[in-house]
């Protein structure tokens, strides 16, 4: 099986000269595709590469991937934004004579946004593409490696709704080789009932008893529903041969199965199928659960 789970997490790391890089991509459940990137400042230009990576990788789920870089035995600039500075002191000089304040202090003129920057040395082209490369050569091992988390949690959660779907296909059979279900049983039923009605003292008409009891034979037959519980038994075991996202294929059937077993339990006319199309409904409860977390 190749189906994905949509929930994992995946860390790479690496060294390039002076630059040391660190993935971390983590996915959850999600609708659709849902990617959230989190770059450092001054490498928002790898933002539309990552996304386009994230997209190449997966079909459904959030997932967010986190960059966190340092660099090692160069240190970082302090510059200082002198226009920025300069109109700052001009406005508190033009301040002085109408408000009574202290002076302004070094470490809060410095602390204004915009007027200290800490940047790292300028480096070359080379220097960047080189780590460029390696930081998306990082991203996309980290994506095989989340792919490889979600196909093993998604093996587990097929194998586990392989299992669900055997017992729904069990349920069917017990219903359709219930004894209650044999014409003779249906008609027994209906014999007693109109024999009730016939004893009451009264007045019946004989044609109308003859429709309704028609009508309650056919409302009681459950073919229909158990042929389709079959079908949807065979839908289900194909979609997880299938090697794309099924998930929301998955969900749909579970609709369908959910569907057919309030039929099963609105038509039963015996305690038995009742009690088999309530077990039904709890374990397509539990299919339908872990069909969520597939892609």
């Amino acid at each position: 099986m190749t189906i994905q789970s949509m929930t994992g997490f995946a860390r790479q790391e690496g060294v390039c000269g002076t630059l040391r890089w660190s993935w971390e991509v983590r996915s959850v459940n999600g609708k659709g595709l849902d990617c959230r990137i989190r770059l450092p400042v001054g490498y928002d230009r790898l933002e539309p590469m990552v996304r386009e990576a994230l997209k190449n990788g997966f079909q459904r789920g959030n997932i967010q991937a986190t960059l966190t870089l340092t660099r090692e035995g160069q240190a970082v600039q302090a510059v200082i934004n002198q226009e920025a500075l300069d109109a700052i002191v001009r406005m508190i000089e033009s301040l002085g004579d109408r408000i009574e304040a202290a002076p302004p202090r070094w470490d809060g003129l410095l602390n204004i946004r915009g007027v200290l920057e800490l940047k790292e040395p300028d480096l070359d082209s080379e220097t960047l593409a080189a780590e460029q490369g390696a930081i998306l050569e990082g991203l996309n091992l980290a994506i095989s490696d989340l792919r490889a988390a979600r196909l093993a949690e998604g093996g587990k959660i097929a194998a586990y709704v392989e299992a669900k779907v055997t017992e729904i296909h069990s349920l069917a059979v017990r219903v359709d080789e219930d004894p209650s279900r044999t014409q003779a049983a249906i008609g027994k039923r209906l014999a007693e009932q109109v024999s009730l009605l016939l004893n009451s003292g009264a007045e019946l008409d004989m044609n109308r008893i003859h429709q309704e009891a028609a009508m309650l034979a056919s409302k009681a037959d459950l073919r229909e529903e158990i042929d389709r519980l079959y079908a949807h038994v065979e839908a289900c075991r194909r979609l997880l041969e299938e090697t794309g996202p099924v998930g929301r294929k998955l969900d749909f059937l579970a609709q369908e199965f959910n569907r057919e077993a309030n039929t099963i339990c609105s038509k039963s006319n015996a305690a038995s199928v009742t009690a088999i199309g309530l077990e039904l409904k709890v374990i397509i409860d539990q299919f339908r659960e872990q069909i969520q977390n597939l892609e």
